[in-house]
């Protein structure tokens, strides 16, 4: 997940407002239920310590989605009377909608709510042309169409030998017309800079478009086995964006196994554990975080201070690097402010073995 939309979480200090809000469910009572929701999260952050003003904040920006249609939900972080910050979410928060006051934004929940969303180009084809359609977890959008030659598309079904050049007529009216889809949609891709071109349509269709891509984009093609008609293709789509996913996840993970096995002078080039990580961080080393959210590091206690290379085990240890104000805070949101600084990217995984205890990196020098 690219991190950089953090960014203003960073620029001023804390303490700060986490709220994650449900969204996903829609009924009549849903505007009041979200108004009862947004009193409850201020409530909550007030009972916490929060000051007036961003309560206030947090309650009308709640409010503000009573009517909201999105599929999941919203994140809100807020700080002296202001909501800096309210990504929307690909996926529901598990529990159901929560507040946090704390000197440092909450936000390792955004690897798995926010982040890993590919985005995918679904491309309709007949043998006329194409539609092409955007598609995330927030929803869907047209992104355009490509009209080919129109005649003839269909061969006969005489086998008469008069027929032979009609017949070849029609093969290269369907080349000609795999390869305009072909070229507008790696035009698409690279526009829209989508993880993944799903390719719906008779296998025939599909099969030619596919081969006429680009090679770069050959690994990012998924052909749908079920028609725009089915009621299966949503599920088809689905099915390719968390596999994608999967597989992005499993080959970081092979990146950091073989990373962290020392060379022949002792150094690797992963770590894993706090202190290591808090020495990295301190160095500006991290080239990739990696959190599984479940982890008992993960929500381990540190040591802060107002830059976000100002972290320690220890308060102590801030002290003696010249800190004199120090907070403390949760290890993983106090590496991602440190990742933020430094534009290096996090992961959420899933496996319990890796990274042991919940926290890892990949380090940009040993």
């Amino acid at each position: 997940m690219d991190l950089a939309f953090l960014h203003p979480l960073y620029e001023h200090p804390g303490p700060w407002a986490s709220v994650y809000v449900d969204t996903s469910r829609h009924t009549e009572d849903t505007p009041h239920e979200r108004r009862l929701t947004a009193q409850a999260m201020a409530r909550e952050l007030a009972a916490q310590g929060a000051d007036e003003a961003t309560c206030r904040a947090v309650q009308g920006a709640i409010g503000e989605l009573a009517h909201s249609s999105e599929p999941h939900g919203r994140a809100l972080f807020a700080r002296a009377g202001e909501v800096v910050l309210d990504p929307p979410l690909a996926r529901a928060p598990q529990g159901g909608d929560w507040a946090e006051w704390a000197p440092l934004p909450r936000v390792t929940p955004l690897l798995e709510l926010a982040g890993e969303d590919p985005v995918c180009v679904v491309a309709y084809i007949d043998r006329k042309g194409a539609d092409f359609e955007l598609r995330s977890a927030l929803g869907s959008d047209n992104a355009g169409s490509v009209t080919g030659r129109q005649w003839p598309v269909h061969r006969t079904s005489s086998v008469d030998w008069s027929e032979r050049h009609f017949q070849l007529r029609v093969e290269n009216t369907w080349e000609h017309n795999a390869a305009e889809i072909a070229d507008a949609l790696a035009v698409c891709q690279e526009e829209t800079r989508a993880d993944l071109l799903i390719l719906v349509g008779e296998d025939r269709e599909r099969r030619s478009v596919h081969e006429r891509l680009p090679k770069r984009l050959h690994g990012l093609v998924v052909e749908a086995p079920h028609g725009s008609g089915s009621r299966l293709l949503d599920g088809d789509v689905e099915r390719a964006r968390a596999e994608h996913v999967a597989r992005r996840a499993e080959a970081e993970l092979e990146r950091f196994r073989a990373a962290r096995s020392p060379d022949g002078e002792g150094r690797a080039g992963a770590v894993e554990g706090v202190p290591a990580l808090i020495e990295a961080a301190r160095e500006h080393r991290i080239d990739e975080l990696l959190i599984r959210l479940d982890g008992p590091d993960a929500h381990r206690e540190v040591w802060i201070g107002e830059d976000p290379d100002q972290v320690a085990v220890r308060r102590t240890d801030l002290k003696i690097l010249g800190e004199q104000r120090s907070w403390p805070a949760r290890a993983d949101d106090a590496l991602i402010r440190s990742a933020v600084a430094t534009d290096a990217p996090a992961l959420a995984v899933s496996q319990e073995e890796v990274p042991v205890g919940g926290l890892g990196a990949l380090l940009r020098w040993k």
